[in-house]
């Protein structure tokens, strides 16, 4: 293997159980991986999620647009005692593969999944392939942008939707983060969800002049918003795609 982020520092700021399969991957390709969280993330509890996992059976289609949403759901769905046998009747649309691939692991299959992956062409992909006759409940974070339930929405699509977890900016990086900052001891600052990018703007009390990689447009799209210039965007919306682009921006460089 050609260790193309030879010596290259890296910063992760994604969730901290999250961060392990970045790190492998930076370290694989011969980079300096720092990991800074910036965000925490945890499963939410309330009389409406309760409510909305007691009535599975009303939902055709589960909708999940992240890894966290898939986790969240059968968090709750075990903590309720759902029977999975009543889940396997239900069909499941995910917004990517690294979210298809956390969904196996409870035993269940991506019956859709876009071409693209972000939550504009998953909805405009669905709803071109199966039609809007079908009840959907959107497993949802509190962070999670309204482009999905918006396009639901103006097309008379019936859903529900469960917040079934909440993240949170995670304070405790601060300092860390910071000193980094200062010491501007990096070469690339990673955002795997417009979320990173605001707990990012948040907490440093830098400009917003760091080279920054962005795991897609949406992401990108929000740092842009937030004063970020000098930016990487992976073509392939995935944790492989943004170390192509770090590789691919070093030859080049």
């Amino acid at each position: 293997m050609t260790f193309s982020l030879q010596n290259k520092k890296i910063v992760v700021t994604r969730e901290a159980t999250q961060a392990n399969l970045f790190t492998e991957k930076i370290l694989q390709y011969g980079g300096i991986p720092i990991e800074i969280p910036l965000l925490k993330i945890s499963v939410k509890q309330n009389p409406k999620n309760v409510e909305l996992i007691n009535r599975i059976a009303d939902f055709e289609w589960i909708f999940f647009t992240s890894a966290n949403g898939v986790k969240a759901f059968f968090t709750l769905a075990s903590h309720y005692k759902v029977d999975f046998e009543k889940l396997h009747t239900k069909k499941f649309a995910v917004v990517g593969h690294k979210t298809e691939d956390v969904l196996n692991t409870y035993g269940f299959t991506a019956d859709f999944l876009p071409t693209v992956y972000n939550a504009e062409t998953m909805a405009d992909e669905f709803l071109t392939a199966v039609g809007t006759l079908h009840a959907i409940l959107l497993v949802r974070g509190n962070r999670s942008l309204p482009t999905l339930p918006t396009e639901l929405l103006r097309h008379g699509v019936l859903f529900a939707t469960i917040e079934a977890y909440e993240t949170v900016f995670n304070a405790e990086s601060k300092g860390a983060l910071n000193r980094l900052l200062l010491d501007n001891d990096y070469d690339f600052i990673t955002f795997t969800s417009p979320s990173c990018v605001e707990a990012f703007q948040e907490m440093a009390t830098e400009s917003m002049k760091q080279k920054c990689v962005c795991i897609g447009t949406t992401t990108e799209k929000r740092a842009v918003e937030l004063g970020f210039t000098d930016i990487l965007t992976a073509e392939q919306f995935t944790i492989d795609g943004m170390i192509t682009a770090m590789c691919q921006y070093l030859a080049e460089n």
